[in-house]
């Protein structure tokens, strides 16, 4: 019989050894869910209830929606499609149409698309998620990387250009890859022309960086809209909303909520109704 002087002893012991054991190694479930965030260390976290509006409330930007839903159509129906770059001006709507394509194409019947968010940090870990993908092959996965883009000292872009087209076992046949940029060639300008001033030899140096936006088939480019767009975006989310506020007063204080940002774009709309819904005492999802 166990001397009862010693039970706290024991238990002590017990969960020193508990914390020492290795962690309990995590499943990953692609039928858990339509959209997971990649962990680095091995994961995917499955994300219940993505942030996104719809797609119908994304305004402006007509033929890159047209583009992106129709690559990606063909994409889920196991035709031929591009990996695409979304590049341009902040807060145009970018990356809200990435994930409002994926529910609209899901919303539509044809065969359901995982969403798999990657954080530009985590890229060197991209080769562990592809070899997770790969070995299941009856999910067709969008890897989405946003914000994309390399500092003069970063490598990790290596990683990626052997992902999407030179790796010697290329592109697992059910994954596309949709990456966001404020810079149409991930790098900004003034980082390019330093390569080209110090490297022993400047052309190469320069195409090592600039080829990897190459290796998107899809370039879908996005500007600050004008001020009838600014006005359209609005006017669709205050219906959309049922904000009970006048079409005069409405456009009014989107002026003056744009004046104030010096911008116009979607993301500063978005804000504006958010701020206007507050002050008018409603609620609103996005």
């Amino acid at each position: 019989m166990t001397d009862p002087n010693l039970l706290p002893l024991l238990q002590s012991i017990a969960d020193s050894l508990a914390r020492l054991a290795p962690p309990t190694a995590r499943l990953n479930d692609l039928d858990s869910s339509d959209a997971f965030v990649w962990q680095a260390e091995g994961w995917l976290e499955p994300v219940p209830a993505v942030s996104r509006v719809h797609i119908n409330l994304l305004r402006g930007i007509d033929r890159a929606k047209e583009m992106l839903i129709e690559n990606t159509e063909r994409f889920a129906k196991g035709l031929p499609a591009n990996n695409a770059l979304l590049w341009g001006a902040r807060g145009t709507g970018k990356s809200s149409l990435v994930k409002a394509t994926h529910a609209q194409i899901n919303e539509r019947g044809t065969p359901k698309l995982k969403l798999i968010e990657i954080h530009r940090e985590d890229l060197t870990s991209l080769p562990k998620l592809l070899g997770i993908i790969r070995n299941s092959p009856k999910h067709r996965c969008i890897i989405f990387c946003d914000d994309l883009s390399f500092d003069t000292a970063d490598t990790s872009y290596k990683s990626l250009k052997a992902v999407l087209e030179g790796g010697i076992e290329g592109r697992p046949s059910n994954v596309i890859f949709y990456a966001t940029s404020n810079r149409r060639h991930l790098m900004a300008r003034e980082m390019i022309e330093n390569e080209r001033s110090t490297a022993i030899n400047p052309s190469e140096a320069v195409e090592e960086k600039v080829s990897l936006s190459d290796r998107f088939g899809l370039w879908i480019g996005f500007h600050n809209c004008d001020q009838d767009t600014f006005f359209a975006i609005i006017e669709g989310y205050a219906e959309t909303f049922k904000l009970p506020i006048e079409k005069d007063e409405l456009r009014r204080l989107a002026v003056e909520w744009s004046m104030t940002r010096g911008a116009r774009s979607g993301r500063v709309a978005w804000q504006f109704i958010q701020d206007l819904a507050g002050r008018l005492g409603k609620t609103i999802e996005g």
